[in-house]
């Protein structure tokens, strides 16, 4: 049985490579990956702790989390094309037409 501390560890990376992701990066799709890399690790931590503490409700959470991420993924892409259409650039620091 692989221990806790491998998946927290695993997790902690992947998050701290999400979150470089949408500092650093000015592109709106590797921001939004970034976010999805965040996701992902916030899932294994749930798995983790599911199998440490030999319950199901990590699977439900992850489970919920990856239903969340689905929905995420519809709204930001087709924001993402819209914005697209108006101003053919996806650099983030470009974008201003959301400013009120």
């Amino acid at each position: 049985m692989v221990p806790l501390t491998h998946y927290l560890i695993f997790s902690a990376v992947l998050f701290t490579i999400g979150v470089l992701g949408v500092l650093v990066r000015r592109n709106v799709i590797v921001v939004f990956m970034s976010i999805e890399i965040m996701l992902n690790a916030v899932n294994i931590s749930l798995i983790g702790f599911d199998r440490y503490f030999d319950q199901n409700d990590g699977q439900i959470f992850s489970f919920m989390v990856m239903c969340v991420a689905a929905a995420e993924v519809s709204i930001g892409l087709a924001i993402i094309i819209s914005l697209f259409r108006n101003k053919p650039t996806v650099n983030l620091d470009e974008f201003n037409i959301l400013k009120g």
